[in-house]
């Protein structure tokens, strides 16, 4: 008896290697080969860590293990896991993580610290434990666009972010076994830079008619009661129903007046990205199970875009997101939703912030175009704009260059992170002359350095010596489709030339 439960705990450890989203290769052997392949013992004792991240860890695998057996198993006992202090305590660190401003208590992150974090935390689990807890309203406020037009953020408290973060660390794993790969936004382990990748494989295959889709007002469209019917599929704990449809509810205040929420969710709460994913999982099912054959998915949380090979197909896709948007109570934005075709380089289109668009390749194969991506116009501006506030006289009163350069830094190295992966050394090299323009006409106009650093010919290497971040050279290529072809030189090889010549001696082959 006692060598069979060691054998079961050994097989649940070698289960657990949630991977956010991926199958498991292990699922449905015997547990003496899920032991061996992971190196395990059926006999001995299972090491256990007495760390509350590795045991929230070990709490999202289990459950991730369990949805992901069984697609049909509804959850029923989560509410009391959501206020364990282990994961109130990791719940609080990934809020301090993403900072954020104060909800409508005014109540911010740098006070709760000053009062006390343990005793906060502690609040909370209490509330929680005794069924007392209830959302505040979250508060409203309006973030410009490029249109001209505002986009609606709302900010709930410091209280319920770290509620919310203890419910999606538990309840995101339930999903997340049920999530399909043409997903990429808000998701463990996926980015932005995966989804730009599956289109530019998807392009090099032939997929060349794009339909570019945008959904109109998604956050604000999405059916509350829909919603929860799709939660209630794999939830069944009624506390942890009510706790999610409060926060639906909470209402927003805006101008010092609370409206209530009859639809949507509140753009900008800790929740709300995995609820948006959850809504449009029925989307991406509708796709991979009866217009797969059409073209290729790829959805970055309500961007997305679907690549075919043919312009029928991309009219045929067009019509038919229509029809499936339509029976979830959304609609196409028909100004920003366009069919694009990609081929020869004809056009190109701009997704989460890069311009995609085929160009001809000299060293793979002249004849051929390959997909390219590089900072969109839109995300050139706003980086430049920036570092013209960073640099301007009047928004930094710093005197010291080294000040300004190491408040540059950050922000340089942020874009350059997330553009770096594709072929943006054109833009790179844009913006490190910005930068150097910026920063001497600063010097220029800032007064009591003039005589202590003077900008020459030499003042790029100055800057870099300082410490300034070089976007240059910092572009890494993702792996390519296709191998590069040698450039070996046409001239015969009797005299200098190319990367491979010589000079021709007799008797030298």
């Amino acid at each position: 008896m006692t060598e069979r439960l060691r054998s079961r705990e050994g097989v649940r450890g070698a289960y657990s290697t949630w991977e956010g989203g991926q199958d498991n290769p292990l699922e449905g052997r015997s547990p003496a080969l899920v032991v061996a392949a992971y190196g395990g013992k059926c006999k001995g004792m299972v090491e256990r860590s007495n760390n509350p991240e590795d045991k929230v860890r070990k709490l999202q695998r289990s459950l991730w293990v369990c949805a992901k057996r069984s697609k049909s198993r509804r959850f029923h006992a989560l509410y009391d896991r959501i206020y364990r202090s282990d994961v109130l305590w990791e719940a609080w660190k990934r809020v301090r993580t993403n900072r954020g401003a104060a909800g409508v208590d005014q109540e911010t992150l740098e006070v709760i610290e000053k009062k006390g974090v343990e005793e906060f935390l502690k609040g909370i689990q209490d509330t929680l434990s005794q069924g007392r807890y209830r959302p505040q309203p979250v508060r409203r406020c309006h973030i410009p666009k490029a249109d001209g037009k505002r986009r609606p953020l709302g900010i709930p408290t410091v209280r319920d972010r770290v509620v919310q973060m203890a419910a999606k660390i538990v309840v995101e794993p339930i999903f997340e076994a049920d999530f399909l790969n043409v997903s990429y936004g808000f998701r463990p382990k996926r980015n932005a830079t995966q989804a730009l990748e599956a289109i530019r494989k998807a392009g090099n295959r032939g997929h060349n008619f794009v339909v570019d889709a945008d959904i109109r007002s998604y956050f604000e469209k999405i059916d509350q009661e829909k919603l929860m019917s799709v939660v209630g599929k794999r939830i069944s704990d009624r506390r942890v129903l009510k706790l999610i449809k409060q926060w639906l509810k909470a209402g927003v205040m805006e101008d010092g007046t609370v409206r209530e929420s009859l639809a949507g969710t509140p753009q900008g709460g800790v929740i709300s990205p995995l609820l948006s994913n959850v809504y449009l999982h029925a989307f991406d099912q509708a796709w991979e199970e009866d217009n797969r054959s059409l073209g290729v998915l790829v959805r970055y949380a309500d961007d997305f875009v679907v690549m075919c090979q043919r312009q029928s197909q991309a009219r045929e896709a067009h019509r038919r997101i229509e029809g499936v948007l339509k029976g979830l109570g959304l609609e196409l934005n028909t100004e920003k939703t366009r069919l694009v075709n990609l081929g020869r380089g004809k056009e190109g289109f701009v997704f989460l912030g890069c311009t995609v668009r085929k160009r001809r390749s000299i060293q793979r194969n002249p004849r051929l175009h390959f997909m390219q991506r590089r900072p969109s116009p839109k995300a050139m501006k706003k980086i430049r704009e920036r570092v013209r506030q960073w640099t301007g006289v009047r928004g930094n009163r710093t005197t010291n260059i080294q000040e300004m350069v190491k408040g540059l830094n950050p922000i340089l190295r942020g874009w350059g992170n997330y553009f770096r992966t594709g072929n943006a050394d054109r833009e790179f090299n844009k913006m490190d002359r910005y930068v150097w323009t910026r920063l001497l006409r600063w010097q220029k106009r800032r007064g009591g350095q003039r005589s202590r650093i003077h900008f020459g010919q030499d003042s790029p290497d100055c800057l870099y010596g300082m410490g300034l971040h070089r976007l240059q050279g910092k572009t890494v290529y993702p792996a390519q489709a296709k191998p590069v072809r040698p450039s070996l030189s046409r001239v015969r090889e009797n005299r200098m030339h190319g990367l491979k010549g010589g000079l021709w001696k007799p008797g030298l082959n």
